[in-house]
């Protein structure tokens, strides 16, 4: 049974930093696509950033574009979302989710995952 130890979540004022971190306990981060999500009080989950295990082809949203990193450790099976410039709008409950699918493409999109961890709580606020 795929599953996940998402940490590094926290409180930061506007413009700080977080790394989130999202560690694989039962299944291949380089084999498996691994997606960030986040969701907010009374919106829907909305992807953030994805890295394709086809091949390690990344994907960021609109919103996080020139802001946001995913990275991979193969090694550690862990995949890292460093976030910058943070603003208010990105406070929001964060997930790490993966396919059962291996060597598949990534997306944005909820309905594209399959196991998904409990989430670590960003919070932006002066």
């Amino acid at each position: 049974q795929e599953d996940f130890a998402e940490s590094g979540g926290g409180l930061v004022q506007p413009g700080g930093s977080l790394r989130l971190s999202c560690v694989a306990n039962g299944f291949s981060v380089e084999r498996y696509s691994v997606g960030w999500f986040r969701q907010a009080p009374g919106k829907e989950r909305e992807g953030v950033s994805c890295i394709s295990s086809s091949d390690d082809t990344i994907w960021y949203s609109d919103s996080v574009k020139g802001r946001f990193t995913l990275s991979r450790d193969d090694a550690k099976e862990t995949v890292f979302l460093q976030m910058n410039d943070l603003k208010p709008d990105d406070t929001g409950v964060y997930y790490c989710a993966t396919q059962s699918l291996s060597y598949y493409s990534c997306s944005g999109y909820t309905r594209d995952y399959d196991y998904w961890g409990q989430g670590t709580q960003v919070t932006v606020s002066s």
